[in-house]
């Protein structure tokens, strides 16, 4: 068990200033004091987690859960943090099977018929892009809680505050994304924001078929971070503070199975890639994991992958009281 003291001090969105963004849609919208911000009121929601009378800021408030993809994590994470704060949920689980898109209607009606229910909508869709169509229409705030290959910010954020509490740093690390790139949001995501810190390095680790898209590689050279491929996984994780795993992603391939099957259990995070990582660094993951990251590395300390996804709840516990606070 390991303690790394961070120094902070108190941000004004802690002490009442009005937060600035009014939908949660990209991994862009951040900058590093918005960032630090955001961690400094998760920091906050960690206490009041621990506390079992929990908090009532969002008494009256009501939360609408529209996910047309499926979730566990995701969805949970936001459902317990708007109870934890003391709000309401409205929640429809599989909204492309068992809601009126099935029958035809569109999002954007979707949208404006939700609004009317609820204080803010979080959405998870299949296609790139929903979460900005569902921002642009409705009235009240919209987080992106995944758009099928796009983005997955608030996943991005929780990684990084994961990152910031066990690494200790931002500035400076060197992280590894392995498995499914092309199709992974999450890694995306995360690489957006990684490019607001200095000196970062990171390495893309993944098979031919799901290299990671030449526009985040563009994006990052453009921002001055510094990044490589490479197909050997043990070098990679000998060098960084971070190796972050990912599943191939099944349902992304559609009839392709060949593909698939070329492409999965390529990479594997196994005990013998523990053995050249550095004793401070982490192994990470998303989740859902298949056999990408074997069970028997679960009991070493540096496996941070099952408190990332509790990370996930103090993050979005944070975004709820700043978006509707």
């Amino acid at each position: 068990c390991r303690a790394l003291q961070v120094e902070t001090k108190p941000h004004a969105y802690v002490n009442g200033k009005k937060f600035h963004l009014e939908d949660v849609i990209e991994s862009q919208q951040f900058d590093r004091d918005t960032l630090s911000a955001i961690f400094d009121v998760a920091f906050e929601m960690e206490k009041i987690e621990k506390n079992s009378s929990g908090s009532q800021i969002l008494k009256g408030y009501l939360m609408a859960t529209l996910f047309y993809e499926p979730s566990t994590r995701t969805r949970l994470s936001f459902e317990s943090a708007m109870k934890r704060l003391g709000g309401e949920v409205l929640t429809t689980e599989n909204a492309r099977e068992f809601s009126s898109a099935a029958k035809g209607e569109t999002l954007e009606d979707t949208i404006r018929t939700v609004e009317g229910y609820s204080d803010i909508i979080v959405m998870r869709h299949f296609e790139s892009g929903a979460a900005r169509r569902a921002a642009k229409t409705a009235s009240i705030p919209v987080i992106n809680a995944g758009d099928g290959p796009g983005q997955h910010p608030t996943q991005a954020l929780l990684d990084v505050y994961t990152i910031q509490r066990e690494v200790g740093k931002l500035d400076g690390i060197k992280v590894a994304v392995v498995g499914d790139l092309a199709n992974g949001r999450t890694v995306r995501s995360l690489s957006y924001l990684l490019s607001k810190y200095r000196d970062v390095k990171i390495y893309f680790v993944s098979p031919e078929v799901v290299k990671m898209k030449d526009d985040i590689k563009e994006y990052l050279t453009s921002n001055g971070v510094e990044w490589e491929e490479s197909n050997d996984l043990m070098y990679v994780a000998s060098k960084c503070d971070v190796v972050y795993q990912t599943r191939i992603q099944r349902e992304r391939f559609g009839e392709r199975i060949d593909l698939y099957e070329a492409a999965r259990g390529k990479y594997i995070v196994d005990l013998n890639v523990l053995d050249v990582m550095q004793k401070h660094a982490v192994v990470m993951h998303p989740l859902p994991r298949l056999d990408e990251i074997t069970v028997d590395v679960d009991v070493d300390r540096r496996a941070a992958y099952f408190r990332q996804a509790k990370n996930g709840l103090y993050i979005r516990m944070a975004l709820l009281k700043l978006l509707l606070l």
